[in-house]
């Protein structure tokens, strides 16, 4: 049942100073396409103040998610709920963060588009939506391995590929949610935190 990717070993330590910095002391977080559910279970541990939320599309990730849940101790992880970033009408009524990692790049732009205007809607003032991954920008150069690695996708599903920053920008930006961190990460990633102002 537990899936295991060998990247969010590597990649959770970095990830978690930077959510200390940007999630709130408490309240709950809507992680998005929470995949093999190891994230979720790590974050769920160093926050305990904080109510983890996983949720995924795939029947079989939610498993995975489920599987690696039953052997956390603490109270403050829920049951994986599906959802699907691109459908209209999400399970949720309201979060106090959402966190998305490496979804943009290995999906349909749809679904990112979703991701946006949900949190526009359940978001409140000064709320993050964070979002972990590579990314195109205008005016920094890309990474070779990212170029590359961005080709690698679009041959194997032409409606995934690294997504423009920019584009992002201007998504967010459509639903009240502008840019206030951007924290580069090892392996030529990023962190990006979008919230409301008021």
């Amino acid at each position: 049942m537990k899936r295991h990717a060998p990247a969010t070993e590597r990649n959770r330590a970095p990830i978690a100073e930077v959510l200390a910095r940007e999630l709130p002391a408490s309240g709950l977080v809507l992680e998005v396409a929470s995949g093999t559910g190891e994230h979720g279970v790590h974050f769920a541990g160093l926050f305990a103040n904080i109510t983890w939320q996983p949720s995924d599309p795939d029947p079989e990730a939610l498993a995975s998610i489920a599987a690696w849940g039953e052997d956390y101790a603490g109270e403050n992880l829920l049951p994986p709920i599906q959802l699907d970033a691109s459908a209209e009408d999400w399970p949720v009524a309201r979060a106090d963060a959402i966190y998305c990692s490496n979804m943009a790049h290995i999906s349909p732009m749809s679904a990112t588009e979703g991701l946006v205007v949900a949190a526009g809607k359940l978001l409140s003032e000064g709320a993050p939506l964070i979002l972990y991954g590579p990314w195109l920008e205008n005016e920094v150069e890309t990474s070779p391995s990212n170029l590359t690695f961005g080709e690698s996708l679009k041959a194997r599903n032409p409606q995934w590929g690294l997504r423009e920053r920019e584009w992002l920008d201007d998504l967010c930006r459509a639903q009240g949610l502008t840019l206030t961190a951007r924290h580069k990460m090892p392996a030529n990633n990023l962190v990006l935190v979008y919230r409301r102002k008021g």
